[in-house]
């Protein structure tokens, strides 16, 4: 929006263009934030903020003045993501990298206390392990958890993490919140996170980002296996080839 704009927002554009700004920003942005950004009047912001807040699109952050998406406006966002000719074109990239992994592919984006799986292309083996779409996993113990954790500023991951409960799924499972942040250092220095056998017995997993064209996490790519075909060293093999799946996924969205 240019400067001659602000300040002369049409009525019916205003809640629009809020979250739109949120969305860019990437982050919780405060009221004083949006009101400088989109030239509307403090009061007009706070209104419209308490309007979307009511209503599901945004929540408040930690801080309790900061606003960012609800669970409506993610909702949104998915249904955006699966409308039926991206939708196609993303299961089409699915079925080539689970043919060429001979493994389960999946998409998930984050939720308010989860990852949340938007889709998925299933392997042709009998023995598989069933999660299928709308499946909500923790974030803590799943390869597509913690890619999306790693992902966070430190100071609002350290917060998450501080009202998260880290459940013990498996013996495996990381439920200390100081062993946790070692893990996802590892995972943003490697660039894709993993799974072994820390949400289900049996089962490994691993995930990369997709992102949009400020390099920000959208959603997660991962495969995943029971070990008795492929353990976590095996999956890791093909991660350049998960890689090349989502930098494909990448060019659909963006």
């Amino acid at each position: 929006m240019t400067d001659d704009n602000k300040g002369h927002i049409p009525t019916n554009l205003r809640l629009l263009l809020l979250v739109e700004q949120i969305a860019q920003e990437g982050a919780p942005v405060s009221p004083s934030a949006l009101s400088a950004a989109l030239g509307l009047p403090k009061p007009t912001v706070h209104r419209i903020l308490a309007t979307a807040e009511e209503e599901g699109f945004l929540q408040r952050d930690l801080d309790g003045r900061s606003f960012g998406p609800g669970s409506r406006l993610r909702k949104l966002s998915a249904n955006a993501l699966s409308s039926q000719r991206v939708r196609t074109e993303r299961l089409l990239v699915l079925k080539k990298l689970a043919e060429e992994i001979g493994e389960t592919c999946n998409l998930a984006a984050p939720g308010r206390y989860g990852m949340v799986y938007l889709d998925r292309v299933e392997t042709h083996w009998p023995l598989r392990i069933q999660l299928p779409v709308g499946t909500r996993v923790p974030f803590h113990c799943t390869a597509s958890g913690k890619m999306y954790l790693s992902s966070m500023p430190p100071d609002k991951l350290q917060r998450l993490l501080q009202s998260m409960q880290l459940e013990q799924k498996t013996s495996r499972s990381i439920v200390k919140p100081e062993q946790l942040m070692t893990e996802l250092a590892e995972t943003r220095e490697r660039g894709f996170a993993t799974d072994n056998q820390e949400f289900m017995e049996g089962m490994a997993a691993v995930a990369v980002p997709i992102c949009d064209d400020h390099g920000r996490l959208l959603t997660t790519l991962s495969i995943h296996a029971p070990i008795l075909r492929h353990d976590l060293d095996d999956l890791t093999l093909s991660i350049d080839t998960v890689r090349a799946g989502a930098k494909r996924l990448e060019e659909i969205v963006q």
